[in-house]
């Protein structure tokens, strides 16, 4: 595929992250996909993904994540977000939901394979996210 027909694909796999449509999902993802939501810590398969992006929600209901910019060369595509939410459902990372609304920045990179995403790796600051809910300063 093309680095335009990669952006495209990663576009509409967030797009479909966005609407909570989890079965959906899977059509993006190849049979052999890995999540990796911190360097070296893989997760097989698309339902470790699935319970990542459950969890978000569930602890930032109104939480959007708009994609800033798309990079795409060969068969890798670096996403670039900013991600604002409200922390008002479930304990995020084992703290109770504060109310506070948090926006941190978050890079991903995903390699596509036969026209689905076979790899996807998230980069993002937790202690940035931790200092906006309240626990360090």
């Amino acid at each position: 595929m093309s680095g335009e027909a990669n952006k495209d694909l990663v576009r509409r796999f967030f797009e479909t992250i966005e609407e909570e449509n989890y079965d959906a999902l899977k059509d993006f993802c190849h049979q052999d996909f890995v999540f990796y939501p911190q360097l070296d810590t893989p997760y097989p398969g698309v339902e470790g993904l699935i319970e990542s992006e459950k969890k978000n929600f569930d602890a930032f209901p109104d939480f959007k994540m708009p994609i800033i910019s798309l990079v795409a060369e060969d068969d890798l595509v670096a996403a670039y977000f900013i991600f604002e939410g409200t922390h008002t459902g479930i304990p995020f990372v084992g703290v109770p939901a504060t109310g506070n609304k948090v926006r941190f920045s978050l890079m991903i990179l995903l390699r596509v394979s036969e026209g689905k995403i076979i790899e996807q790796r998230s980069h993002v600051d937790i202690n940035d996210i931790l200092r906006q809910l309240g626990v360090n300063s």
